[in-house]
């Protein structure tokens, strides 16, 4: 997707609809004199509903659709005629969305299923009608209940993709190519740092006709969790994969270290990261013999790794089965 159609942030303002009054009606029919208050209720306010779905992928439909209003019930009328309810506003967003109060930060709820609904703004009740109201004393009441205001609400919705694997690393480590190599997305790929501007998502076939979901995120750099780079706006969205994927070129000075600095930019975003699954990828492997790869493999972190490399598709087979294996482990686990 381009990306200037990957819209993970945008803040709305919602209105539900007001609730219809209640009629204050008296009957009249010819031969029936003193018929009696016949007034009906008025109709439900419309409401202002989220609902999931997997046809977006992106909350790029709200970008210019700022306001977002409810239809207002119909008031009640004679001979116990109930107005109509207000027409509901539904908004779809795709699955891992968070909505939250724009004015104080609270999380109203989390969006992470097909067809999910939450009423982010409920309709007033209509009001009842002079018909409820009769009694004994009072055979002809004169008056009925008003339909409850509408609500407003301004909410921030958030983004955080949704995947089985995610891949993190500095920029240039092939995160793109690997993605582009194992599914069918054509992330931008170039030999400049940065390239990777937003998330991509790619659907991975595996044996068997099974399959997993892999997302790109942006290069994350020293210093991330701290605002530099593209890194902190992104993380967000590795809190939503199940197995993290480190992918850490075969050139680097000391692959270790690299794997620890983006560990501690993953900690110091969010403790609760260092709890899901690691695995490690070596790329870029194309040009490295079996004696070199041994020399490596000494002084690797005591996680699973496999050496790769994407252009030449060298233990891409092996990846797969490694990433397989975890997510399987991860949902006996669950």
């Amino acid at each position: 997707m381009a990306s200037s159609n990957f819209v993970d942030y945008v803040k709305i303002f919602c209105r539900s609809g007001k609730g219809g009054p209640g009629s204050m009606h008296m009957r009249r029919e010819k031969f029936i004199p003193k018929g009696g208050p016949d007034g009906g209720d008025g109709g439900r306010g419309g409401h202002v509903i989220l609902k999931g779905s997997r046809n977006h992928w992106t909350l790029l439909h709200l970008k210019f659709q700022r306001h977002i209003f409810a239809g207002h019930g119909m008031s009640g009328s004679g001979q116990g005629s109930f107005g109509a309810q207000g027409e509901d506003k539904t908004i779809f967003v795709p699955l891992g969305t968070i909505a939250k109060d724009a004015e104080t930060g609270e999380v109203i709820c989390e969006i992470t299923e097909e067809n999910q609904e939450f009423i982010i703004a409920k309709g007033g009740l209509g009001g009842r009608g002079n018909m409820h109201f009769k009694t004994s004393t009072n055979q002809t009441p004169r008056y009925a209940q008003p339909g409850q205001d509408s609500v407003e609400i301004a909410v921030v919705l958030e983004l955080k993709v949704l995947a089985d694997v995610g891949l993190v690393g500095f920029p240039n480590a092939g995160k793109s190519t690997l993605l582009s190599v194992v599914s069918a997305a054509k992330p931008e790929i170039a030999d400049y740092p940065f390239t990777t501007l937003v998330p991509n998502l790619g659907i991975v076939n595996y044996r068997d006709y099974k399959s997993f979901v892999m997302a790109d995120i942006p290069g994350i750099i020293e210093g991330a969790s701290d605002g530099k780079g593209l890194g902190l706006r992104f993380l967000r969205h590795i809190e939503r994969n199940s197995i993290l994927l480190f992918l850490v070129p075969a050139d680097a000075d000391d692959i270790k270290k690299e794997y620890e600095i983006l560990l501690n930019e993953l900690r110091n975003y969010n403790p609760e990261l260092l709890d899901k699954e690691r695995l490690l990828a070596i790329s870029k492997c194309d040009l490295l013999d079996e004696e070199l790869m041994d020399e490596i493999k000494k002084d690797l972190p005591e996680i699973p790794y496999t050496f790769i490399s994407s252009v030449a598709n060298m233990g891409i087979t092996e990846l797969k089965d490694m990433i397989w294996k975890k997510l399987e482990e991860s949902n006996k686990d669950i």
